[in-house]
């Protein structure tokens, strides 16, 4: 039995083989050129050896490109954006969830159907409308752009979390007394933190990643997120610094990958929880 599930194991692991070859070459990429010096970067024919493994680019690239202040309003616009969209989705996916009312059927589909447009569409109405808000060049035009953009889904995503969560247990509570609030704050969302964790975690690495809307909004310098400060090291620019470039990229996952593995034990419990109804 032991031989037939190291068998199986390994036949697994070798289709998935090419898979993870193509998943991580992009990233073996970045991180060769982020530590080779300039001098061997457009060497002909391309090789993954290099003469020195030079720890200073990230060094260099983090004093020269402003890392650190881009990377700071990364983290404030999709942490305050996830937030908000939390704050706002969970109390709108319960009533979906829980109540019934006129128009329920027509919300959901609303829902989904906003999820099939893109940012570039409401680009240029969002930017005027930021503009009389009096928020172009600021981050918490982001903020808002972001939690709006969001919203849809984590709002769909919640409810359908929701809906897997006994109600026998809110009824319980209610009968020995606790009024709706408190069987929602202190029953029903404990037992669904799996599901707003795992929510949460797609919305932030949807605003981390991010790029039309912050290219527009933002103009000031001191004001780019991460993706618009490594954009602005490509375009219009005489002479790329690639390894540079590469650097700030390899640096730009740091934080989306240590959020992943922090939270993946919620990952596992929320996908089964929306599994099993």
């Amino acid at each position: 039995m032991q031989v037939s599930k190291v068998k199986k194991t390994i036949v697994y692991w070798l289709l998935l083989l090419p898979l993870v070859v193509v998943i991580l070459f992009p990233f073996g990429v970045m991180f060769v050129t982020a530590v080779r010096p300039r001098a061997e970067l457009f060497v002909y024919p391309p090789r993954w050896t290099f003469s020195e493994f030079r720890w200073d680019n990230f060094v260099d690239m983090w004093v020269k490109t402003n890392f650190g202040g881009a990377l700071i309003n990364s983290l404030y616009v999709s942490v305050a954006s996830t937030a908000l969209a939390l704050v706002l989705s969970i109390p709108a996916a319960y009533a979906l969830s829980r109540y019934r009312f006129g128009g329920k059927g027509l919300y959901r589909n609303f829902l989904l159907v906003t999820q099939m447009m893109s940012p570039i569409v409401l680009v240029l109405g969002l930017f005027r409308l930021m503009v009389q808000f009096g928020l172009v060049n600021n981050l918490n035009s982001l903020v808002l752009t972001y939690a709006a953009f969001n919203m849809a889904f984590t709002i769909w995503m919640l409810q359908s979390y929701f809906n897997t969560i006994p109600r026998e247990l809110e009824e319980a509570a209610w009968m020995d007394g606790a009024n709706h609030f408190v069987s929602m704050t202190r029953i029903f969302l404990p037992l669904a933190v799996p599901a707003m964790v795992v929510t949460g975690l797609f919305t932030f690495i949807n605003s981390w990643n991010e790029f039309v809307l912050a290219l527009t909004m933002i103009r000031n310098q001191d004001q780019y997120t991460l993706p618009v400060q490594i954009f602005s090291q490509v375009a219009g620019r005489y002479q790329v610094e690639w390894h540079h470039v590469m650097a700030g990229t390899v640096l730009a996952t740091v934080p989306v990958a240590i959020v992943f593995s922090w939270l993946q034990r919620f990952l596992i419990k929320g996908m089964a929880l929306g599994a099993v109804k």
